[in-house]
């Protein structure tokens, strides 16, 4: 093998640790410090090194940097470090990340870019990015709804790096069994269509029909080329994301995070506080703040556990309020989605409402005992509504998904203090722990990190032919079982720092229940042994 191959190789360089003997075998010598390094003290010198930049967005590059040469290297200094290091790789830095993504561009970090203007290479350029490794983890993103932050295009192929980045870190996916990949259809994005630094299509969207074929082709080739492959959907666009997820989710192993990763964290979030409230969840009344792609998988996932719990379709369906951009959405407004009709409600149930736009309003008037905001609009779950939501019910649930921190409905210290540590609370962005009247109060944060990565080691683990509704319960229960009910001020959902522990069991859970519904192409073995052994460890 060619010595600058071997050190241009992300996942077989190892920098200054390769051994004297390796060198001389590989033709190393004098091509690298002669010091030889243990990997702990490179990770030591690179954290030193990381240290020195102070500003969050410097960070991410010089830790792509690293990625970018050596993936051991890299996941065991992001191991090491998760929690200070997760917000860097991920949200909220990753946002600043897709902005600039032109203007900072160095290297394509083994991303796959696939252009509707040149469907006909798609399996060529995947053949070539894959390199001989065997797949069995993609995620593909449009780049048209990116975080809070919306139209991105090609630039939200860090949404696709960085989401693996994080399979990787929590679960231990292999990262030679990975690709990131961008669908380039164009943006409408006028900032990114008048930049000369856009790398991108610089064309508008291409949309309708057109679209489809192109996504639909797509598919056929990833599966063709990558037959074991669980393909996971990243922000995609509003009307886009559910129509590809309900397409395609009964004919291949398809995730959408944004959808059913949201639900999944939400749900878990809400039992583990109805565990601490020692309530049931076929007795709330559920607000959603926010009715588009993340707000709308919530409520589905919610709705299919009030079912599961013993309500009707009916009696599950009263048990939800939406409020969107028009306000408490109605079954008479022309522009609701598929996924907003059914939940939408009748005028005649307000008929002596001045005001269904006003969220305060509303929620005096619907009297919810959860509130969730998937809105990206900052400071909206305000101190007048918090107080509200105490007069009805002893223990409100009130969870700020929206991220990054600026687009938050609220921030946590605000909720407990308004509340007088009443609310049970979670956000969607870290927070610090709160502390009011003597009581420290751990914040939840409902970040999708928290199950995906175990989901999805799970669904590997099994070699499973479809990811179930029933798989994603299991998920979802497995986290909202780890919670200190008993301790004043407990979190409703377990924090990041333990995120790397509590994957095994999430990947358990979807195992069995894989085996259970017959689509797992592994046997009732000792599941908990099948998890481990298709781990990967940052090791040399």
């Amino acid at each position: 093998m060619d010595p600058q191959n071997v050190l241009n190789n992300p996942f077989i360089n190892k920098g200054t640790a390769f051994t004297q003997a390796e060198r001389s075998k590989l033709g190393l010598t004098g091509l690298l410090p002669p010091k030889i390094q243990t990997l702990e003290q490179q990770v030591a010198q690179a954290y030193s090194q990381l240290k020195k930049r102070t500003q969050a967005l410097d960070q991410y590059l010089f830790l792509m940097q690293i990625f970018n040469q050596n993936r051991v290297l890299f996941y065991r200094l992001l191991r090491q470090h998760l929690v200070e290091l997760l917000p860097v790789i991920y949200t909220p830095t990753i946002g600043d990340a897709v902005e600039q993504y032109g203007q900072q561009f160095i290297e394509p970090s083994g991303a796959v870019y696939l252009s509707i203007d040149e469907p006909d290479k798609i399996k060529a350029s995947l053949i070539a990015a894959a390199a001989d490794r065997k797949i069995k983890m993609v995620v593909v993103t449009d780049g048209e709804g990116v975080l809070g932050i919306g139209d991105w295009g090609v630039n939200g192929v860090n949404i696709s790096i960085g989401k693996l980045m994080v399979y990787t870190a929590a679960a231990g996916i292999d990262p030679r069994q990975v690709l990131p990949i961008v669908l380039d259809v164009g943006t409408d994005n006028q900032q990114l269509l008048a930049d000369p630094l856009y790398l991108g299509n610089q064309h508008p969207r291409v949309r309708g029909q057109a679209y489809h074929d192109f996504i639909d082709y797509f598919v056929q080739v990833i599966e063709q080329t990558f037959p074991d492959v669980f393909l996971h959907w990243e922000d995609f666009g509003r009307d886009n994301a559910t129509t590809i997820l309900n397409q395609y989710r009964e004919q291949i192993t398809t995730f959408n995070d944004d959808i059913q990763g949201t639900g999944i964290v939400v749900l878990a979030g809400i039992l583990g506080a109805l565990s601490i409230s020692k309530e049931k969840l076929i007795d709330q009344t559920y607000l959603c703040f926010g009715a588009g792609t993340a707000g709308m998988g919530v409520v589905q996932r919610i709705f299919l556990e009030m079912q599961a719990q013993g309500l009707s379709a009916t009696e599950a369906r009263k048990r939800f309020y939406l409020v969107d951009r028009q306000g408490l959405l109605f079954d008479d407004m022309p522009d609701l989605t598929p996924e907003q009709k059914p939940f939408a409600r009748k005028r005649a149930e307000f008929s002596k409402v001045t005001d269904t736009t006003d969220l305060a309003t509303i929620v005096r008037t619907v009297k919810p005992t959860i509130l969730a905001g998937t809105s990206g609009q900052p400071k909206t779950f305000t101190k007048e509504i918090v107080q509200t939501m105490c007069q009805y019910t002893k223990r409100p649930v009130i969870f700020a998904m929206s991220n990054p921190t600026k687009l938050s409905e609220a921030i946590a210290a605000d909720l407990i203090k308004w509340s007088d540590g009443k609310a049970l609370v979670a956000t969607g962005v870290p927070q610090a722990p709160v502390t009011h009247n003597g009581v420290t109060y751990e914040i939840g944060q409902a970040n999708n990190a928290l199950v995906y990565p175990g989901l999805g080691l799970g669904v590997i683990a099994a070699k499973a032919t479809r990811l179930t509704d029933e798989m994603i319960s299991e998920a979802a229960h497995s986290l909202g079982g780890i919670v200190a009910v008993d301790d004043p001020g407990a979190a409703v959902l377990p924090p990041v720092a333990q995120v790397t522990t509590y994957q095994k069991k999430i990947a358990a859970a979807v195992v069995r229940c894989a085996i259970k519904q017959g689509v797992a192409k592994v046997s009732a073995i000792d599941v908990a042994e099948l998890v481990e052994k298709v781990q990967w460890e940052p090791e040399y």
